[in-house]
This record gives C-alpha cells, sequence and structure tokens, in this order.
C-alpha cells in the first residue's frame, strides 16, 4: 500500500464546506500551509477548477510525494520548501500576489512522519531520536535528551507535554545517558513507562505519549512558529478569504482560539451610541467554539480522534467601516451587547 492510500485528510468535507465560499471566487489563491502528503490540496483543486494552489511544507519527502500526488494540477499549482511562519516572505516573492482567499492549517505530525519508522516520531516503534520535520536543519530529539540539563528537560515535558511526572522522567534520562548515548526511541519509551507510577500509566494512552510530543515540539519550534504565523496569515486574507485550523492539542488550540479572539471583538465600549468608521471586528468566527469530530469520522480516521477545527473569515467590508449616519435608527448598542455576549459564550468553550 502506497503512501496516497492510507493517508485519510482530516475532516476533509468540513474543510471544503467552510473553504468553499472563498475559493469559488475567480483567480482564487489558496494556501495550504502544512501541505503534507496533499489530501487536503488535492480536493480543494479538484473541488474549485480556478484555483491556484500555494503549498509550504518544510518536509521534503512530503513535498516530494504532494508533488507526484497533484502532478495533474501542476499548471496551478506552487510548492515550497518552507516553515508556514515564513509565509510572509514566500507571499512578497509572488508575483502579482496582493492576499490569499482561502488558507488551511493542519497542524502537528503528518501521517507520513508517524508512519515511517525511521523518523523517530513514533513510540511504538523503535528508531533513532530524530523528529525533526525537516530533515535538512535543526536539532533532533538525540541531542535534547542527551544534552538538555534536568530542569530544560523537566520543563519541555510539563509545558509542552503536560506531563505531570515530568521531572521523574528527567531524571531517569539523566541516569541513561549516563551510561551511554541515548539514542533509541524504543529505549526512551520505556524510560518513560518505567517513571511513571502503575495507576498513572493504566490510563490516557500510551504513557510515552505525552514526552513525544513534548520533545516534537520543542525539537521542531512548533509553538513559536505557530505563534508567529497566524497573525500573518489572518493579514494576508483577503476580504471575505477565510482561513481553517485543524489543532491536535490543547497548547495548539489555545493559540488558535487567542490569536482568533483579538480580532472578532469589538472594542467600542457598550455605551457609545454609534459605531466608530473602521472600529468594528475585521474578522468574523465561523464555528462555534472548536468544532469536533463525530463518531464517523474517527471511526473512518482514528488520528481525528483529537482534532479541533476553527474557522474565520475576514469580513468582506473589513477595510470600509461603518457610517454611523448610515441605517438611521438601528441599535448599535444593541448589536454591540449581543456581540459582548457571543464573546463570553466563546470565552467558555
Amino acid at each position: 500500500m502506497g503512501e496516497r492510500d492510507i493517508h485519510v485528510p482530516v475532516l476533509l468535507e468540513r474543510c471544503l464546506e467552510l473553504l468553499a465560499p472563498a475559493l469559488d471566487r475567480t483567480g482564487a489563491l489558496h494556501l495550504d500551509a502544512t501541505l503534507g502528503l496533499g489530501g487536503h490540496a488535492e480536493a480543494v483543486l479538484l473541488a474549485h477548477p480556478g484555483v491556484r494552489l500555494l503549498g509550504l511544507d518544510r518536509d521534503t519527502q512530503a513535498l516530494r510525494l504532494a508533488g507526484q500526488r497533484l502532478a495533474p494540477y501542476a499548471d496551478r499549482t506552487r510548492l515550497v520548501h518552507a516553515v508556514y511562519d515564513e509565509l510572509e516572505d514566500v507571499l512578497e516573492g509572488e508575483e502579482g500576489v496582493s492576499g490569499i482567499d482561502g488558507a488551511l492549517f493542519d497542524l502537528g505530525v503528518s501521517s507520513m512522519q508517524l508512519d515511517e519508522a525511521g523518523r523517530g516520531f513514533a513510540y511504538a516503534q523503535d528508531a533513532p531520536l530524530d523528529m525533526r520535520m525537516d530533515q535538512t536543519r535543526g536539532i533532533t530529539a538525540a541531542e535534547v535528551v542527551n544534552t538538555y540539563s534536568h530542569g530544560d528537560l523537566a520543563r519541555v515535558l510539563r509545558v509542552y507535554g503536560e506531563e505531570k511526572f515530568a521531572s521523574r522522567i528527567a531524571q531517569a534520562i539523566l541516569r541513561e545517558r549516563a551510561k551511554g548515548e541515548l539514542s533509541s526511541s524504543a529505549r526512551l519509551a520505556e524510560l518513560v513507562r518505567e517513571s511513571i507510577p502503575a495507576p498513572a500509566r493504566r490510563t490516557g494512552g500510551h504513557p510515552a505519549k505525552r514526552t513525544f510530543q513534548a520533545l516534537r515540539i520543542e525539537v521542531n519550534g512548533e509553538l513559536a512558529v505557530l505563534e508567529r504565523a497566524l497573525p500573518a496569515a489572518l493579514d494576508a486574507l483577503k476580504p471575505g478569504g477565510r482561513m481553517v485550523v485543524l489543532s491536535y492539542h490543547s497548547l495548539e488550540d489555545r493559540l488558535v482560539k487567542q490569536a482568533i479572539a483579538g480580532r472578532t471583538r469589538s472594542t467600542v465600549p457598550v455605551e457609545l451610541p454609534f459605531v466608530p468608521a473602521g472600529s468594528d471586528p475585521e474578522l468574523k468566527v465561523l464555528t462555534r467554539g472548536a468544532e469536533l469530530p463525530d463518531a464517523a469520522e474517527v471511526a473512518a480516521n482514528p488520528r481525528a480522534a483529537s482534532v479541533r477545527l476553527r474557522a474565520v473569515e475576514r469580513k468582506p467590508d473589513a477595510d470600509t467601516g461603518h457610517d454611523p449616519k448610515q441605517d438611521a435608527g438601528h441599535d448599535h448598542k444593541q448589536d454591540r451587547k449581543q456581540r459582548t455576549r457571543q464573546d463570553r459564550k466563546q470565552d467558555g468553550k
């Protein structure tokens, strides 16, 4: 079975549904910021014959495989070896591009990276501790576990893996590396398991899951990259443009929610009897909180189990603002109260 056959894009139909109004426009440009094996991108190109695709990925192997998959659409695709926080530079290099109409971020580790044992992402398979999404640069997971101090290791595991037993695991790693270099993913998984009390090992899935997630995030700088990329992508959206983000753990989803929140709330005091021009929020939320997969989606694609989907639209009139002299008799104060209630509900999600 080939790479293409085993790759099932997460929440594909929902992503297409949310992006469609923006991509139906003449000459639309769609950004796939995390191209992977190209499953979402292929579906977008098939559904929208007039769309041009700009696909980014830091993984050179993923770009090669996605290029093969998207070969029938080569005349309207451009694939770039880049991390998605380099989006601004990539767009500046695109001749005649003033912005993007659609954007998709499918975060986290890709199916290909998990399935290929030699990459070291999977705790269930023995491999060298690499975990780099871009194997042409950066530190490896082996360098992290063999050179970081106890305090730094514990911090990485606690912050990025939300691991309660971070200090114990870090201590076990230091004891192991004192005997010789720790370079095996299987040995690391075994150390983590031995460090976690038996009652805790019986819940929450594989005991090494959080440690491997934390190391992967540290190696690839995932959260820092995402924190820079989201504002750049939102800035690049044209009026009426839409962005969909799929995140797979609470740390990612929190950053996505924060990036969206500041641009979807009105800053106009409720007491003000009119909305000053340009004061309305520039974005509209398209989902109620974070959407979760249904049972059918998870059954068809187990890797969708932890996904959280959020989507926004840059308002078509985002650059024009409101004229307080227009819409005579309209209760703008009531509108702002309604938005405030919606914001509070959103915060509670």
